[in-house]
């Protein structure tokens, strides 16, 4: 039987000549694809030392490198599960993560190493090993003796775990097969025409789906070469336009480029594709873009639990505010609260299946039982509408999930640190509009016994137990919320409330 192993996969694709270059970051250093190859078996041969086995879970919460892909890359071949947590993660949020998931080796960053020793200890506690932004840490391949096999797994067996937060305040890790993300690579491979001689500017976050799954793996299936930015820089991105084919980003990265004197016709005549997801892209943005660059921006949409599900065409219409047709192989619906399914061009809850659908929630069994249809289609929780045609229109979110630079918050987390504080009756947390981040996290707050509430206060009290692109950019104190005839708090009605906060 042929290993369904991913790294098997991007191995098979990798250029003929080794010393391709695959990683290039802006000091100079070069990895070659030859020397990436090596640099995984490296890795994956100290997971070997470690005692890490197939299945097991190895939890990353390390800086953007080369080496932070080689170790992904060694986690594929050895048959070990990743999990990528964001780095802006606060000790508490990873002790969760770590209990919950119970990996056998937790690497972060050097200056975190204290503080998660700390909440992650007792008997089964993880081995910590450290890896920073130069590859440097106590996870030093540079003299580990290599492992060259790839582990022969199934497609069913399990290759990543991503958590997402929950409305219930809760995170839930999605666990992501071999199959799943093979099939998203090859489907976003084929459907974007990656061609000989595409180069990648890579300026994303590696623990996310946009910048770990989607971008890398399309390049690594491509041979392709990758300038590797520590973090989006809009000089850093205009100098290497005219040396690049292809650019990944959230809708904040275009809105930056949009307002950059350097984006030009001339600048990106080299360029033949931009890609847009993460959150929705603002028509506006859509229409300035094309009007100093000449490209349309290529929107997609996809989640956690399923890899990228639609794209806008590579060639065909483009449409503003539209998310296009779906990936080959996976198939949309749309239907009411009770699951009836729905007719073109009504608005309804968008529904999915597909081989890129994840195989459940890590350890809840109930929760994903009720994500999905009885026969089998994974609730999105997004409003949306299909045309005639079948292309797919997001319009709106059944979940109060926000998006604020691409990352997603979930107002429950929030709300329940904020309303354990001294004079506070009740709050709400919701999105706004905002010109970088596409929205931002404004808090409403009820105080009662004449508290004094204020944006200090609020910020002192989440800054050790949320990361920071949680935390409320404005706190509003009013004396009732709105709520309908069923006392439920009517978001809707403090949405267009605070509407213009940030205009």
């Amino acid at each position: 039987m042929t290993n369904a192993n991913l790294y098997a996969l991007f191995q098979k694709h990798f250029p003929t000549g080794l010393d391709a270059p695959a990683l290039v970051t802006p000091d100079g250093v070069t990895i070659t694809y030859g020397g990436l190859d090596v640099m995984s078996a490296r890795y994956a041969g100290i997971l070997n030392t470690l005692g890490v086995n197939k299945g097991d879970r190895v939890a990353v919460q390390v800086d953007k490198s080369p080496q932070a892909v080689a170790l992904y890359l060694a986690c594929l071949r050895a048959g070990a599960v990743y999990l990528p947590l964001n780095t802006a993660y606060t000790p508490a949020e990873v002790a969760y993560f770590v209990g919950d998931a119970e990996p056998a080796l937790l690497v972060c960053r050097p200056q975190s190493e204290q503080a998660l020793r700390d909440v992650v200890a007792g008997d089964n506690a993880p081995h910590v090993r450290t890896l920073d932004g130069q590859g440097e840490g106590t996870l030093n391949a540079d003299d580990a003796e290599p492992v060259l096999d790839i582990v022969d797994v199934s497609g069913d067996d399990l290759a990543a775990i991503l958590y997402t937060s929950g409305t219930t305040g809760r995170s839930k890790g999605a666990m992501l097969s071999h199959d799943n993300l093979v099939s998203n690579a090859l489907a976003l491979h084929d459907m974007w025409g990656w061609r000989e001689g595409d180069v990648l500017i890579h300026a994303l976050p590696i623990f996310h789906v946009h910048g770990l799954f989607v971008a890398i793996h399309c390049a690594l299936l491509n041979g392709s070469k990758m300038w590797f930015l520590p973090k989006f820089d809009a000089d850093q991105v205009i100098n290497l336009l005219p040396q690049s084919t292809v650019l990944m980003g959230v809708p904040t990265f275009y809105t930056r480029l949009v307002d950059h004197p350097g984006l030009t016709r001339e600048a990106t005549a080299n360029m033949r594709l931009f890609v847009a997801g993460s959150a929705p892209l603002l028509a506006e943005t859509f229409a300035a873009f094309e009007d100093k660059t000449g490209h349309r921006i290529l929107e997609r949409y996809g989640m956690t639990e399923t890899g990228m599900i639609t794209s806008n065409p590579l060639d065909g219409e483009r449409l503003p505010a539209t998310v296009g047709y779906p990936l080959p192989g996976v198939e949309v619906r749309i239907a009411d609260e009770d699951g009836k399914v729905l007719n073109a061009e009504e608005i309804g809850v968008l529904e999915v299946t597909g081989p890129n659908v994840f195989k459940g929630y890590w350890r809840m069994a109930e929760k994903t039982a009720s994500e999905f249809r009885a026969d089998g289609w994974f609730i999105t929780g997004d409003v949306a509408k299909v045309a005639e045609d079948g292309r797919v229109s997001i319009v709106g979110r059944a979940k109060d999930m926000i998006i604020s630079g691409g990352y997603n918050v979930y107002p429950k987390e929030i709300e329940t640190i904020i309303d354990d504080l001294d004079g506070v009756k009740e709050s709400a947390v919701i999105g706004a509009p905002h010109p970088d981040f596409g929205e931002a996290v404004v808090a409403v707050i009820v105080t009662e016994g004449g508290a004094v509430i204020d944006e200090d206060r609020v910020q002192n009290a989440i800054k050790n137990d949320l990361a920071r692109f949680k935390h409320p950019k404005r706190v509003f104190v009013v004396d009732e919320l709105p709520r309908n005839t069923m006392g439920k708090v009517q978001k809707n009605v403090l949405r267009d409330t605070y509407n213009n906060t940030f205009s």
